[in-house]
């Protein structure tokens, strides 16, 4: 479950964007116009240090793009080429912001919802001590493969663009602008640009949200 608090983002999220997306490849939409969010869903870090979040957000009248992100308390090593950046949050103080394909802590939390549908984590509020329960935005159905899922963080090693010891990274324009991940013996392509699709025998990961009643491809496995 993710615990979620009533904060001020300084600047928020989606103005933290806004100077960001139109410098990677996958990017569609109105270079510097207000980014808005569609929907969003949220992975578990087993360890509890890691904020681990996906937005599905628009840039002006653009389609939607998917950005996961991972949200630490500290500077991740090797990772600059990933990094998104700075926001002072409320309560728990400065945050670093990183495009989560390049986090050792994404690519398993994705392995296991694409290959064994573990579904998104549960978000609450403590309220006076009880917990406040937040609907989900979207729904989210993964496949059962049988597959074993990788455990991580993916790696130890350094994050580099291109080649991450939790697996190589990289992007291209095709596929809806994919991003891959690998982790273990596990490929993870990450849609960019998601769009209703059939899901790979292989395994993947859809969603829907109000207003997108037909599942788009968010993953898939290959």
């Amino acid at each position: 479950m993710a615990l979620l608090h009533r904060a001020e983002l300084r600047p928020s999220k989606l103005e933290l964007l806004v100077p960001w997306l139109p410098g990677r490849s996958w990017f569609a939409g109105e270079a510097g116009a207000e980014v808005s969010r569609v929907a969003a869903y949220r992975f578990d870090d087993p360890a509890g240090e890691v904020g681990v979040e996906t937005l599905l957000v628009r840039a002006g009248d653009g389609p939607v793009l998917q950005v996961p992100l991972t949200y630490r308390g500290a500077p991740l090593a090797g990772a600059d080429d990933f990094f998104v950046g700075l926001v002072e949050h409320s309560v728990l103080g400065r945050r670093w912001v990183y495009d989560a394909c390049g986090d050792p802590v994404y690519p398993p939390l994705l392995a296991a919802a694409v290959l064994a549908d573990a579904g998104q984590a549960e978000e609450y509020f403590e309220v006076d001590g009880k917990r406040e329960m937040r609907p989900a935005s979207m729904t989210l159905t993964g496949s059962r493969t049988g597959r074993p899922v990788p455990t991580g963080p993916a790696s130890a090693g350094s994050v580099s663009a291109g080649s991450v010891s939790t697996g190589s990274v990289s992007t291209g324009s095709g596929d809806g602008g994919v991003t891959v991940a690998r982790v273990g013996d596990v490929e993870l392509a990450v849609v960019r640009r998601p769009v209703p699709a059939e899901v790979p025998r292989s395994g993947g990961l859809t969603g829907s949200w109000p207003g997108q009643d037909e599942p788009v491809l968010l993953a898939y496995a290959r």
